[in-house]
């Protein structure tokens, strides 16, 4: 195995600029230069990009740069102890310490270990002393072998802080730590997880334990991370009083921990604050009210926290029904898909035919009566069996959606009423607007019933009979017995009032669809347009084809805001875009193409006020050049990749091109103007030879 340090991969005393992209693009310089990386560009921006959804800088002056890139060769570590130290996020202050991590994307298992141990070595203040005290880069990568060998370092000895004991953590653990030491030993669990798996992971876990070991606890740590991970032992679990989630992902094996007083946390502050960690365990193992892994596990944890705070009933509502259209969305996409290739193959006639058909044949007794427009007797059988799976499946949307709202509120308990309730929206003809209302009827009713303090021998029944029982009665009742007739009333008047438009007012039913779909690229306004659209997709025909059309106006503004940043950032001006942005340019092709609004996120947060508007603006002219040429869409997902879904497919090009176009220009020009100093360009650092 070759070495993963060499002294040309180390450099001391060095400026290397005033912010972390200098660092990394220096460092990365410098393992391309020693043919440990095929490109500086391509390591740089997956380098970067790690670093800009979590920073690397961790305490004592410390940052560990790290990412997994094909351009990378075979794993390697670049070290820099910098005369200039530079700000990486950590809250003591800025680094003079950095290790760049550069793993290949199919890296061993062994390289990885030795990566993940040195990480862990890095918050030993007597092995950072040494680091520190090193006069040559040949010290450094004795310094570095030594640790990933466990071997005692000779300079280690004389480093001024390697007997400092660590002790930091003592005196910031609180009254609460000082109490739960008072009564008597506790067990703590953990898990330690972060995107990459290699630094942050192992570094929390070994903060964690030591934190722990300071105020006489016993920790023990399931590492879910790139060099592999060891299930902690379900004895340990149930032995532990409390679990510490220090994540940015989620935790595998979730239900483990299922009634646990859980504290959760980013990975990071398992490495900044791992004393605090441990006291807001320990006093959580005390209080009977604490937070507590759910037992039923689906919704994030983040969720359960914040309706213990007190979360406004309004963010509830809104995080409810985002959950039950993110859970419907796949039923609508391949439901759709399955009806627009049953189109294809069968002629859009094949609505009057798939039943019969059905009945009456076989893949090997093919009809003889068909529509005209079929590909054939074969075309039209598997066109039947096309259509009608598709239908099938759209007929789960609204008791998906009904369901996983109540799921949204009430947790698994509320799904059966949820679904029940949907159901029954259907059957009275409310459609989309009676099944979020049969949604949050069943999950606030189940969710209720939950919180009843019922006897212990009636518990196990509650999830499983009680509540989906009792939901199930009053949600649906409630349906039919007062609300049903009304929302369905409302519901058949929207669908009239969408059939008749027509001319300018369908025009601005573009604009605003448009400007909803940019809004916040998959956000809950975003959500709200594509729901609205798909919603009607079950009412649409040859004779009312409204539904047709706001669907593909939905989706061609949808794709703008990726395909105008992609032309934006590779194509007409990139030096207005940082490498990063440049790198997820050439992504957001494929993904705006697909109609994956998302693809602009890095853009949007990087620079919202300058991308969201020039994006709304696109998004207004591709919808209502979309409706104003009556371009209609059968399928509800799949972008330009359904085009024979689409009709007429040219006006559908067209009108994304125009916003693209428009989107585009509008960014480079409020970039170059509406700012008051010139934007910064990315300068390339000179790599010491």
């Amino acid at each position: 195995m070759t070495q993963l340090i060499t002294t040309e991969l180390v450099e001391l005393d060095q400026n290397l600029g005033s912010s972390p992209e200098d660092v990394i693009r220096h460092l990365a310089g410098r393992v391309a230069a020693n043919g440990r990386a095929t490109e500086v560009e391509g390591l740089f921006a997956d380098a970067f990009a790690r670093e800009s959804k979590t920073a690397t800088g961790v305490p004592g002056g410390i940052a560990i740069p790290h990412c997994r890139s094909t351009a990378v060769t075979e794993a390697t570590l670049a070290m820099a102890r910098l005369s200039q130290p530079v700000d990486f996020g950590a809250k003591d202050g800025p680094a003079d310490l950095i290790f760049f991590i550069a793993a290949p994307e199919g890296a061993d298992q062994e390289h990885l270990k030795l990566l993940s141990k040195l990480a862990r070595s890095l918050i030993k203040k007597d092995f950072t002393a040494s680091l520190r005290a090193a006069t040559s880069p040949a010290e450094i990568v004795e310094l570095v072998e030594a640790a990933l060998a466990d071997k005692p370092s000779a300079h280690a000895a004389a480093a001024p802080a390697a007997a400092a004991p660590a002790a930091a953590a003592a005196g910031t653990a609180g009254e609460s730590t000082a109490a739960a030491k008072a009564k008597g030993p506790k067990r703590l669990v953990a898990v330690t997880a972060c995107p990459t798996g290699i630094a942050h992971t192992y570094m929390a876990a070994d903060s964690l334990v030591a934190a722990a070991k300071e105020v006489g606890v016993d920790l023990q740590v399931e590492t879910q991370g790139a060099s592999g991970a060891k299930a902690l032992d379900p004895a340990v679990i149930a032995a532990a009083d409390a679990v510490i989630f220090a994540v940015d992902v989620d935790v595998r094996g979730k239900e483990r921990f299922a009634g646990m007083p859980v504290i959760n946390a980013p990975v990071k502050r398992g490495i900044d604050e791992p004393d605090k960690m441990v006291a807001e365990a320990l006093a959580a193992a005390d209080n009977p009210h604490a937070r507590r892994v759910p037992h039923f596990g689906a919704e994030e944890q983040a969720e359960h926290e914040a309706e213990e705070k007190g979360e406004h009933i309004g963010t509830k509502l809104k995080k409810a029904l985002l959950t039950g259209v993110s859970y419907m969305i796949p039923f609508v996409a391949g439901g759709g898909l399955l009806i627009a290739l049953g189109f294809l193959l069968g002629g859009y006639t094949i609505t009057g035919f798939a039943d019969k058909i059905l009945a009456e044949n076989s893949l090997f007794n093919l009809p003889t009566v068909y529509p005209d427009l079929a590909w054939g007797p074969l075309g039209a059988y598997l066109g039947a069996v096309f259509f009608k799976i598709g239908a099938l499946s759209l007929g789960f949307l609204v008791p998906a959606l009904a369901g996983y709202i109540a799921y949204g509120i009430a947790d698994r308990p509320g799904i059966a009423p949820g679904f029940v309730s949907g159901a029954v929206a259907v059957f009275m003809g409310a459609g989309f607007l009676g099944g979020i209302v049969g949604g949050l009827l069943a999950g606030y009713v189940a969710h209720s019933i939950g919180k009843l303090n019922v006897p212990r021998w009636l518990r196990g029944l509650m999830p499983v009979v009680i509540i989906p029982l009792v939901a199930s009665l009053v949600a649906s009742g409630i349906l039919f017995v007062f609300l049903g007739r009304y929302v369905a009333a409302v519901t058949t008047g929207l669908n009239n009032f969408l059939a008749g438009l027509t001319g300018a007012s369908a025009i601005a039913l573009g604009i605003v669809l448009g400007l909803m779909m940019c809004f916040d690229l998959g956000g809950p306004v975003n959500k709200v347009a594509y729901s609205f659209a798909v919603a009607g997709l079950g009412a649409a025909s040859i004779t009312n084809q409204a539904p047709w059309q706001i669907m593909a106006a939905v989706m061609a503004s949808g794709m703008v805001p990726p395909l105008a940043m992609a032309l934006a950032s590779t194509v007409l001006n990139k030096r207005l875009f940082s490498l990063a942005e440049q790198e997820n340019g050439k992504a957001a092709w494929l993904l705006g193409a697909s109609f994956i609004s998302e693809g602009a996120i890095p853009f949007a947060a990087a620079d919202p006020l300058r991308v969201i508007p020039a994006s709304m603006l696109g998004g207004a002219v591709t919808g209502a050049i979309s409706m104003a040429a009556g371009v209609g869409s059968k399928a509800p997902h799949g972008g330009i990749f359904v085009f024979f879904a689409i009709d007429p497919f040219l006006w559908f090009v067209v009108a994304i091109a125009a916003g693209t176009v428009v989107s585009a220009f509008a960014v480079i020009g409020l970039k170059r103007w509406a700012v008051k100093k010139p934007v910064d360009t990315v300068e390339t650092v000179p790599v010491a030879a």
